[in-house]
């Protein structure tokens, strides 16, 4: 499977390229990255610490899309649903890591999963994703007498707040009480001042940034007399590039939608669409 990579010399995409160059059945076919970008021009492989591929960063997105089977997009929210709409003009199916994407951009998305298959995941780690399904079903079990608290952690550098992930367990909280997050939540207004007492039924998140954290993330279940608490922790952005060049290999040969990463691992009755 010829693999492309946009956003291919950021640390994400330095780790897909190491993983896709470790993978039986996957080919790397090309990067790209942002126009005047300090490495245009360089080995792929070697900005990502491998020998020489013989494959020069460009960028170009429309001719990586077009010279592969399927593309994975970690770029910024800006621009990812634009990468949807040329994998779709090109037939190209596509993995999109990028979180922070509005209303316009998710409905661009849509668009572009009208003509061919996309993987849009807010996390590609295997252990996240059996977390939101463990959200989902916990949510459903205790009901709304547990207030739920979502806290996550990433490094100094992310700029969008809550997490993807964050936000995706929320939803996750919300369905498995038969309703929609914006119904119950302000998603992740910040608590300041006298905010008054919590109400019933809120989903409440808090976003901490620091360091180099990977990623880390809880689910909180608090009620009078006792708490349940479910937590994932990444040390390593390799369970992110794992997650996501099995999507990869995964997405060519569906039929045109948008798929999660539930899809990928086989277990979509538990993550709502």
């Amino acid at each position: 499977m010829n693999i492309g990579i946009l956003g291919c010399a950021g640390r994400m995409g330095q780790m897909l390229v190491r993983e896709i160059s470790a993978t039986e059945g996957a080919m790397l076919a090309g990067g790209a990255d942002h126009a005047g970008h300090a490495q245009l021009g360089q080995d792929i492989a070697v900005i990502a610490g491998l020998p020489p591929c013989g494959l020069r960063l460009g960028s170009d997105p429309a001719a990586i899309i077009a010279g592969c089977d399927v593309v994975i997009d970690f770029t910024h929210a800006a621009v990812a649903p634009a990468h949807a709409t040329l994998a779709a003009k090109h037939k190209t199916s596509i993995v999109i890591g990028t979180t922070g994407i509005d209303t316009a951009g998710t409905a661009e998305i849509e668009r572009a999963a009208k003509i061919v298959p996309i993987v849009w995941a807010s996390n590609y780690a295997v252990g996240v994703n059996v977390l939101f399904a463990l959200t989902k079903r916990l949510a459903g079990v205790l009901g709304d007498d547990f207030d739920i608290e979502i806290l996550e952690m990433h490094h100094r550098h992310k700029v969008d707040a809550p997490s993807g992930t964050a936000l995706t367990l929320g939803e996750m909280a919300a369905a498995g009480r038969g309703v929609k997050l914006n119904d119950v939540s302000a998603r992740g207004a910040a608590r300041d001042g006298q905010t008054g007492a919590r109400k019933k039924g809120d989903i409440g998140f808090a976003a901490l940034r620091g360091g180099d954290v990977v990623g880390d993330h809880s689910v909180i279940f608090a009620c009078e007399g006792e708490r349940v608490e479910l937590v994932h922790k990444a040390s390593s952005r390799g369970v992110f590039a794992r997650g996501a060049v099995r999507a990869a290999l995964w997405v060519p040969g569906q039929n045109p939608g948008r798929y999660s990463m539930a899809d990928v691992l086989g277990f979509t009755d538990e993550v709502p669409r």
